[in-house]
């Protein structure tokens, strides 16, 4: 059974909403999953799991949260190589281009992207939900 950490930071809930989603295809698939606040998680954890969904909304000119989500991600980033993850997230403007950006730099950390990234414009609907779920059933596989 494959340890699944979904790892988000929501300042609306939509892409809590979103993790949440991530959690039940995780789980659909057979997988121990946890989800995980940003604040509650750090490099020392990255090595307890197979693979790591990361959520982050977009924020400020299409970046990732700068006060807790990205101080965490970017201490996590040395761990990446070789690492099973998957990218997640809403937007409320723009065209996506924070997560294109971030998945660069996952490939370039040499993370080992399992599904396409998922993002949705504000709350997330059904094709945005069902996407989450299949991002968690690939974690799981």
């Amino acid at each position: 059974m494959k340890k699944v950490a979904i790892v988000y930071w929501s300042g609306t809930g939509n892409t809590e909403a979103m993790a949440n989603q991530v959690l039940t295809g995780a789980q659909a698939a057979g997988a121990q999953a946890e989800l995980f606040q940003a604040s509650e998680f750090s490099a020392d954890q990255m090595d307890s799991f197979d693979s790591i969904a990361f959520g982050c909304p977009s924020m400020g000119a299409e970046q990732l949260e700068e006060g807790e989500f990205e101080p965490m991600f970017s201490s996590c980033e040395p761990k990446l190589a070789g690492k099973s993850i998957a990218l997640f997230g809403s937007y409320g403007w723009g065209d996506g281009e924070w997560m294109r950006n971030w998945e660069e730099t996952c490939r370039n950390d040499g993370a080992n992207l399992v599904a396409d990234f998922v993002i949705c414009n504000d709350a997330p609907d059904e094709d945005a939900c069902t996407a989450c779920q299949e991002l968690g059933k690939a974690l799981a596989q």
